[in-house]
């Protein structure tokens, strides 16, 4: 069986309520409310759920205790008054709520947007398999990129409203590691986070006619490979017919890392690009994924692009 697109929700109008969650780690009150007028100013309405500022009283890097930080997702997910729901930040802690959510009445609840990037590439994960929902790699409001960079922004708003208007994406520094084409359904996130799923009861476990996109952050090239290997050992890449990369900030030097993704990635026969620009960096495309693509890694050093065949959302 070969990954089949997934379920789009619908696009945002304005006057739609958001809601904004923190599944993972904690968000001060003084990066929050920033990125919560910038979702105003677009004309969107952002609620805040009960415990998106908690911190957890042991485990300060949690936003609060595991079932509180599911309970606001569900509800906010199953609120029909709400039209999308986007993370606060990434961090850590997304593995510990994941199997407290109720995805059954996730299901019955139907589609709507889901925004998040890093930690929450666990979250990406479950929407996907348990709900059949596509969702947007994208910053996240209390997120540096989000807060400061106006190409970040602009992406985002332009999914949101006018997906149309985006669906072919990467930035100038794109080019092609393995060059080639390839067609797939995009999935994946950050590259250590889907490592991490390996094995539990609800992980992936191929990757036939997928278009993989990963990145990371703060993580050693030596830590790379091993994470690669082990995605490779388990068979979690077989089958995949491309793979986009984005930022590895924190992970330098590059050259390194460079290395590690030709080395480990280059043997799986299908085109590879590097450098297309979301993740951890200062630019951050959203990318959809569920979605039908196109990789485009061009031999002769021209840009790379990731260019989706439906509009990211109905």
């Amino acid at each position: 069986m070969t990954l089949a697109p997934l379920n789009r929700p619908a696009r945002l109008r304005p006057g739609a309520r958001i809601a904004v969650v923190s599944p993972s780690g904690p968000v001060p009150a003084e990066r929050l409310e920033p990125g919560l007028d910038i979702l105003r100013g677009w004309g969107l309405d952002p609620v805040t759920m009960p415990h998106v500022l908690d911190v957890h009283q042991r485990l300060d890097y949690l936003a609060g205790a595991d079932g509180m930080r599911a309970r606001d997702l569900q509800d906010a997910w199953c609120d029909p008054s709400v039209d999308a729901v986007i993370c606060a930040r990434g961090g850590y802690g997304a593995h510990r709520m994941v199997d407290l959510v109720d995805w059954a009445a996730m299901r019955a609840a139907g589609p709507k947007v889901f925004v998040g990037y890093s930690d929450i590439t666990v979250l990406h994960e479950a929407f996907a398999l348990r709900t059949g929902t596509a969702t947007l790699h994208g910053p996240m409001a209390g997120t540096e990129a989000f807060l400061k960079d106006a190409a970040t922004q602009e992406s985002l708003r332009s999914t949101l409203f006018e997906p149309e208007t985006v669906m072919t994406l990467g930035l100038d520094t794109a080019r092609a590691m393995v060059p080639g084409r390839a067609r797939g359904v995009t999935y994946g996130g950050c590259v250590s986070l889907l490592a991490a799923d390996l094995a539990t009861p609800h992980a992936r476990t191929h990757a036939r006619g997928g278009l993989l996109v990963i990145e990371d952050t703060a993580e050693d090239p030596y830590r790379l490979d091993r994470i690669l290997t082990q995605l490779l050992r388990a068979g979690a890449l077989d089958g995949v017919a491309g793979v986009a990369c984005g930022s590895w900030a924190g992970c330098e030097p590059y050259e390194e890392v460079r290395a590690v993704l030709a080395d480990r990635l280059g043997p799986l026969g299908v085109p590879v690009v590097e450098e297309l620009g979301f993740g951890h960096c200062s630019t951050s495309l959203t990318i959809p994924l569920g979605v039908p693509a196109v990789l485009d890694a061009p031999a002769d050093g021209g840009p790379a692009t990731l260019t989706v065949e439906v509009p990211a959302l109905v």
